[in-house]
């Protein structure tokens, strides 16, 4: 655990290449191939919904933003090292066992894989350094004269994007003739383990029965047997003399992604693995991608919201300026103390993975009008009433808790957008504009504040 501001070196605050490259922009986020990329699950990176929301994200004329939670994913990375293992062994397995590669698969004869494990990619971190900037002009009424408040998980490519995020946003208050530059700029307050011995509510791991299910993995399997041998038989027909399971077909696809984010610093080529597959069989893919998430740590998995619980209890506590009040996986000795969880800041800034960010929606309730999701065949984004991995959980994925406050309203109003998209809150009176009253949007979190089923992690 590191508590107080978290010092690095000058050199980590310059962006990696120019804020705005080709293939990442600070408002959009990457536009290049979007209809092979938006297909990648969390494996996609960055990009707005702005476009997709039925309501407009700007901010609501005669309105003032007063308040702002901000949660982000980490940006595009490198594989983990388990993950490493498996692709090496396969582009491996290819090499020394095709007779012949014909057409499109050519180039895997003399691919080379050199990826580096866990950490952030070039890209990645121009992605969060953007996303610091993106953050800054549009709060700039707020950014101009307040810090805000950051923590981040512990994992080195979650601090390393809190770091560039930090960047992004500080470069641009330097650039705003208008800011209080006298303000000491933002550092990382606090610091949370990854360990199941420490309370982490931006990535919990103490809750055993939850850690030990498979639902999630059982889900994809289901559709993976589905989905994948028509590919495999092809793949297998363009490398002859090499044998593949379903699993390796879907850690091609995977390489898709994780080799476009890694050639250069605005993942400006796409990769050839690219075109070894349809633009359907990538629509069933980030299907495939969508049903991990919602059934390994969303609604589809009845433990799934409860790992949200405490960051929820921790947002009603900042809305309210009162104690948490939790008994989940908040870090009770950190919440209880002033300079490692304040309650009087107006920006928080706070950093984690995919698997921190979606149980933490689905606490929230923001996909509660999302039925089970079928595991036999593809469901449309309306179907799905606007859930997917890609739409959710995509590198440097970023959600904004809004309060704001109106003419003609005595209430503060609260709304949340996911990448740009006005999610239209639940459990609450809300307007036409996805907003409900504070007092409303409290009461709507019921499940989080009652606790909901955490009790079940242990019995």
């Amino acid at each position: 655990m590191a508590i107080g501001p978290f010092l690095f070196s000058a050199l980590v605050l310059l962006p990696v290449v120019s804020a705005h490259a080709s293939c990442n922009t600070v408002d959009d986020g990457y536009t290049c191939f979007p209809h092979v990329a938006r297909n990648w699950g969390q494996y996609a990176p960055y990009f707005s919904l702005a476009s997709q929301s039925q309501i407009s994200p700007a901010v609501p004329e005669g309105c003032q933003i007063t308040f702002v939670q901000s949660l982000s994913r980490h940006g595009a990375r490198y594989p983990t090292s388990s993950k490493n293992k498996v692709y090496k062994a396969l582009v491996q397995n290819i090499q020394e066992n095709a007779t012949a590669f014909n057409g499109e698969y050519t180039f895997l004869k003399n691919y080379t894989y050199s990826f580096s494990s866990d950490n952030l990619t070039a890209f990645g971190e121009l992605e969060m350094y953007d996303s610091g900037v993106k953050f800054y002009n549009r709060y700039e009424s707020l950014a101009r004269f307040n810090v805000p408040f950051i923590r981040s998980s512990g994992s080195a490519r979650v601090v390393a994007s809190s770091q560039q995020f930090i960047a992004g946003f500080q470069a641009t208050k330097k650039n705003d003739r208008h800011a209080n530059h006298a303000q000491v700029g933002p550092v990382i307050n606090v610091i949370l383990e990854e360990t199941s011995s420490f309370n982490n509510s931006l990535d919990p791991d103490t809750c055993t029965r939850f850690e030990n299910s498979e639902v999630g993995d059982d889900a994809q399997a289901t559709f993976a047997n589905i989905f994948v041998p028509a590919i495999l038989k092809r793949v297998q027909t363009h490398l002859p003399g090499v044998t593949l399971n379903i699993n390796e077909v879907i850690y091609l696809m995977d390489l898709c992604s994780f080799d476009t984010v890694a050639k250069t610093t605005d993942a400006s080529q796409l990769s050839p693995f690219c075109d070894l597959f349809s633009h359907k069989e990538w629509v069933q893919y980030n299907y495939y991608q969508s049903l991990g998430k919602y059934y390994g740590y969303g609604g589809g998995n009845p433990l799934g919201p409860a790992q949200g619980i405490g960051f929820t209890n921790e947002l009603i506590a900042r809305l309210t300026r009162t104690p948490v009040h939790d008994h989940t996986s908040t870090n009770t000795t950190l919440d209880s103390q002033p300079s490692t969880f304040p309650l009087n800041a107006t920006l928080y800034a706070e950093f984690s993975h995919d698997n921190g960010l979606t149980p933490i929606f689905f606490a929230m309730g923001l996909y509660n009008g999302t039925k089970l999701l079928s595991e036999t065949e593809v469901e449309s984004i309306e179907e799905t009433d606007g859930y997917s991995a890609a739409w959710s959980v995509p590198f440097s994925a970023r959600a904004y808790v809004e309060m704001m406050t109106c003419r003609g309203t005595k209430e503060p109003l609260v709304r949340v957008l996911v990448n740009d998209r006005v999610v239209p809150l639940r459990g609450c009176d809300v307007d036409h504009l996805g907003r409900c009253t504070r007092e409303g949007f409290v009461r709507g979190l019921g499940f989080a504040r009652d606790g909901g089923n955490w009790g079940s992690c242990f019995t």
